[in-house]
């Protein structure tokens, strides 16, 4: 049997490739990859170094704001006579679905709780109405209505505790029934603002002769509004409030 012979591959030269190697055979100079055809791909890049998660203590969390300060609380009062409109007025700007004591009027109260003869009021307040309004993010407005009828005056000594003002609700119909309400807060020395209720957009007076009947002082404002319009009630109270600031400022300066 003849024996095989591997062919004789030259030696190759000291520094020199090899006569059986893949770069003397197929002519490249690369590894096996290129025999066979695939481009030389570039190295990958070294992966990025290492970074601990924040939160674990090497990086402190970032600064959270602290949370605003709460809007200051003021208490106002929305007074008046029997009928005159401040259930509705506490409803006509409250943010709220307004609180309110509202009881049916019956035959026992002919004589004793008059509205007016051109009211269809059904109902009357028995304890108070209570609806809340923010001015802005550093101010909210909380309403108190008083009932009207004389004989719940002894609540009246409560609510008024702890308020900055007073909003009078008359009627310019029928105006003596507002003069219990002065008389209180004139003698409680608590800012007021009379907000005459035009009542079918228009006054029985004009607002001199009102401010006449009623004895009031140039000092006291005298404004007129609708009850059931909000943006009539914001006014009034906003002279409520700046007749609360300036009382505030003169005593702070005494």
């Amino acid at each position: 049997m003849d024996s095989v012979r591997s062919p004789e591959w030259p030696v190759a030269p000291l520094g020199g490739l090899a006569g059986n190697s893949a770069a003397a055979r197929y002519g490249t100079t690369s590894g096996i990859g290129s025999a066979l055809g695939r481009t030389e791909q570039p190295p990958a890049p070294p992966p990025p170094p290492y970074r601990l998660p924040t939160g674990t203590g090497s990086t402190p969390p970032p600064a959270h704001r602290p949370p605003a300060a709460p809007p200051v609380p003021v208490k106002i009062l929305i007074a008046g006579g029997f009928g005159v409109g401040k259930t509705t007025t506490v409803g006509a700007i409250s943010e709220i679905a307004p609180l309110t004591t509202e009881a049916e009027m019956t035959s026992a109260g002919i004589g004793v709780d008059d509205p007016g003869g051109r009211s269809t009021k059904t109902t009357t307040t028995v304890a108070m109405d209570f609806g809340c309004v923010t001015i802005d993010r550093s101010l909210k407005l909380y309403l108190f209505g008083t009932p009207g009828q004389a004989r719940f005056g002894f609540m009246w000594e409560d609510l008024a505790r702890g308020a900055l003002g007073a909003l009078v609700v008359v009627d310019s119909a029928r105006l003596d029934d507002c003069f219990p309400a002065i008389d209180f807060f004139e003698r409680a020395g608590l800012p007021f603002v009379v907000g005459v209720n035009a009542f079918d957009g228009r006054l029985a007076l004009e607002l001199g002769e009102i401010r006449w009947a009623l004895a009031i002082g140039d000092h006291v404002p005298l404004v007129q509004f609708d009850a059931r319009d909000r943006l009539s009630v914001r006014d009034g109270l906003l002279v409520v409030l700046d007749r609360a600031l300036d009382r505030a400022t003169r005593d702070r300066r005494a």
